[in-house]
């Protein structure tokens, strides 16, 4: 999913937060900015179960431990 909505590929070094835009360089500094939208979900995860069972667990709500 690309979104929109872009942040400043610099903000860590150039901003105290993340500055936001839709345009392709930062209103701010002038830099670049990335898509700030997640990574999709990929079903093909080899590790994705783990993780999923990992959150459960701090939620509290999971399965008991292996």
């Amino acid at each position: 999913m690309k979104s929109d909505i872009r942040v400043c590929a610099a903000w860590r070094e150039a901003h105290d937060r993340p500055v936001y835009a839709l345009s392709d360089t930062c209103p701010v500094c002038g830099s670049e900015t990335t898509n700030s939208a997640p990574a999709p979900f990929d079903p093909t995860d080899a590790y994705g179960e783990y993780r999923r069972r990992l959150k459960r667990r701090r939620r509290g709500d999971g399965e008991a431990p292996d």
